[in-house]
């Protein structure tokens, strides 16, 4: 049975649109990610599934352990249904979940915060302070990974953390060991330019050099600076973890000795994105189906739906890709419509109104803000509905 066939065979009994994870296609991926880890642990970002039940699903695996979150009111949420070790990958100012999270003493020992700068421990710690018997709060220094060669005229990365230098890292670091409000637990390191951008852009083989050359002079660099980093911290703290990488990275960023643990999630459903990285193997494991609604003319069929864009800057690349069957593309003059998407191409006059079109998303996670299930299918069958966080009635962003 084809590939396609298998898919509308385990889904005829539901009417779409509907999303979908095929179970062999996320172990076989979770396998790739434990491989090119080469015995560190991957911790999965919960940004990049979006369901609890996929969540434990691959925390279940061999080489997974802890999430890395995005939002605390996330991460308070998942530390109250069993998650025990929870890193928040991103900073809060959110007064209330931190209320909440300093008042529950199970939650404070499983949820760790991420801070980049004095004035977000000084925020924490007078938010904290109205807790009458409150937690200590665990907390994780975020570094900047970005390369700046020319003496800094020069600057490849996102602009996350303003700690560039063992210094700047040091003295936040050291501020954080030195009050009561806080136990500094981490470091985390995320080298974007490596980890998220692809090294081999289909088609632009120029580009794909240029990706690689940069990538290789940000990668020396970066070594060698985390491992001063992590040495001058572990003369303030005794850290429980130092993070880095991504899906884009695991292999190199494993293969740093300062490093104790990889981030990963993408990986797990390889969305379309994925395409364009040498290293990065696997199966397409997130899908979703749409329903042909219309017969606009020869060479064409129109799909209920399709406008779900993922984030990041403006392009081509952050469409949805019709997947399956091979050989529909776009209407330029439309794109991925908010309710409806025309189709083109000779595919289209083999589908009747009613069929589905199945699609890959450009990213991961952000699939599920537009399904509240996910059906998880295991050979020709369905095996379990589970829901999204959307279905469970909880946006954290």
């Amino acid at each position: 049975m084809s590939h396609l066939d298998r898919l509308n065979h385990a889904t005829a009994h539901l009417d779409p649109p509907l999303a979908v994870v095929d179970l062999a296609a996320l172990r076989f991926n979770a396998t790739e990610l434990v491989r090119r880890a080469a015995g560190k642990q991957i911790r999965v970002a919960s940004k990049s599934l979006r369901s609890r039940e996929v969540l434990r699903a691959v925390l279940s695996l061999d080489g997974f352990a802890g999430v890395l979150a995005f939002t605390l009111p996330e991460a308070l949420w998942l530390a109250g249904s069993g998650f025990d070790d929870v890193v928040v990958a991103y900073p809060t100012v959110d007064r209330a979940a931190l209320r909440r999270l300093a008042a529950n003493h199970a939650a404070a020992d499983a949820v760790t915060l991420m801070i980049d700068s004095i004035e977000q421990l000084d925020l924490i710690e007078k938010a904290v302070a109205e807790v009458p018997e409150a937690s200590p709060i665990r907390v994780c220094v975020d570094i900047d990974t970005s390369w700046q060669p020319l003496g800094g005229r020069v600057r490849v990365g996102a602009r996350r953390s303003p700690l560039h230098s063992p210094v700047s890292v040091t003295a936040v670091a050291r501020e954080a060991a030195d009050r009561e409000w806080f136990r500094l637990v981490g470091l985390m390191g995320y080298e974007a330019q490596i980890a998220g951008v692809g090294d081999a852009p289909p088609g632009r083989p120029l580009r794909g050099l240029a990706v690689r050359a940069m990538q290789r002079g940000s990668a020396a660099e970066l070594v060698e600076r985390r491992a001063a980093i992590v040495a001058a911290v572990k003369e303030i703290a005794q850290l429980e973890f130092v993070n880095g990488g991504g899906t884009g990275s695991v292999e190199r960023t494993a293969a740093e000795d300062a490093v104790t643990e990889i981030a990963a999630g993408s990986g797990l459903f390889l969305p379309r994105l994925f395409d364009g990285y040498r290293n990065v193997t696997g199966r397409p494991a997130a899908l979703f189906a749409l329903p042909v609604v219309r017969r606009p003319g020869p060479g064409a069929v129109t799909v209920l739906g399709g406008g779900y864009v993922a984030s990041g800057p403006p392009g081509r690349d952050r469409l949805p890709q019709p997947y399956l069957p091979r050989g529909l593309r776009f209407d330029p003059q439309e794109g991925a419509g908010e309710v409806q998407t025309p189709l083109l191409g000779a595919a289209a006059d083999n589908l009747a109104l009613g069929d589905r079109v199945w699609f890959r998303h450009a990213k991961a996670g952000e699939l599920c803000e537009r399904f509240a299930e996910l059906h998880l299918i295991e050979g020709e069958t369905v095996k379990a509905t589970v829901p999204t966080y959307r279905g469970e009635g909880r946006t954290f962003l």
